[in-house]
């Protein structure tokens, strides 16, 4: 049975849980849907597929390291390890003949399989500390806690903060990187500001909606915004937008039943938008260029 607006906003202001893990996602959707829209402009979307499937090894190796799942020191442990990934990356394009797709789909089977082998190894110690990493290969998002939030504010609003500050550099290297070049924009520095940017958005995901998962929130929003609007600003507000209100909807439907993960209803609640903006978008919805076609036809 569905809950009206005021059960909702009872259950979503006092309940705990519930509002931790609903301000989590709702963080999460905000940074991922911003960075992710210039991933999807550059054509980038498999780099966060490949980033997020890289930070996984660094999940485990920090873990290693510090012997605590504290989260700000997983998810730098993350961050170090995913942009490592896409420097590697970077490299073997610019210094081989390899093609960028090759060379993502390479170091995403390579740092995941290191990642799976050093989980399996960690989980076999006889330490009882290391119960739950496995959480980030799907994400838990009910295992949420406010120092959780906290550290993933603490790394959302710096990215955030610096998307602002260099807004015009990156709208720049965005649709005229060739143009920026001749300006004397240092296009090389802004392209890594951009993909650290966007391992940011990712690690904090990990525990929310996984590895696995976390790819969609990086595209799905951006490709939703998209259809409604030709201008960056536009896209980057609706695209942190539609990830807000996907991670709120997931955790307030996941909440109604037992055993219903919060990452999969978050993922299956963004594309939920996608397919109602690919219809009803005016310009590009699919229902309006058959409106269109049917009104030029009848002409």
């Amino acid at each position: 049975m569905l809950m009206d607006l005021s059960d909702v906003l009872q259950a979503l202001f006092g309940d705990y849980t519930l509002r931790t893990v609903a301000l989590g996602s709702a963080l999460l959707g905000i940074v991922s849907g911003a960075l992710g829209a210039f991933a999807v402009l550059r054509r980038q979307s498999m780099l966060g597929d490949a980033m997020s499937h890289a930070a996984l090894p660094g999940v485990v190796l920090a873990f290693i390291v510090t012997g605590s799942k504290d989260p700000l020191a997983l998810m730098i442990g993350a961050a170090l390890a995913g942009l490592l990934g896409a420097l590697l990356v970077t490299a073997v394009v610019r210094t081989t003949r390899i093609k960028s797709d090759s060379a993502l789909g390479l170091a995403l089977a390579v740092f995941f399989g290191l990642g799976l082998v050093l989980l399996t190894y960690v989980q076999k110690l006889p330490d009882a500390a290391q119960a739950g990493l496995d959480r980030y290969l799907f994400g838990q998002a009910a295992t949420l806690l406010e120092r959780d939030v906290v550290a993933m504010a603490a790394l959302g609003m710096p990215a955030l903060l610096l998307l602002a500050l260099f807004w015009k550099e990156l709208k720049l290297l965005t649709f005229d990187p060739g143009f920026a070049t001749s300006l004397g924009v240092p296009v090389h520095l802004l392209d890594v500001l951009l993909t650290s940017l966007l391992v940011v958005a990712i690690v904090i995901g990990l525990q929310t909606v996984g590895v696995v998962l976390m790819s969609a929130l990086i595209v799905a929003p951006a490709v939703a915004a998209r259809q409604w609007t030709d201008r960056l600003g536009v896209m980057v507000l609706l695209s942190g937008a539609f990830g807000a209100l996907a991670g709120v909807a997931g955790a307030l439907i996941s909440s109604t039943a037992a055993r219903l993960p919060t990452g999969p209803i978050i993922v299956i609640c963004i594309s939920a938008i996608v397919i109602v903006s690919l219809l009803l978008a005016p310009r590009r919805g699919l229902v309006w260029g058959w409106l269109n076609a049917g009104g030029v036809a009848a002409a």
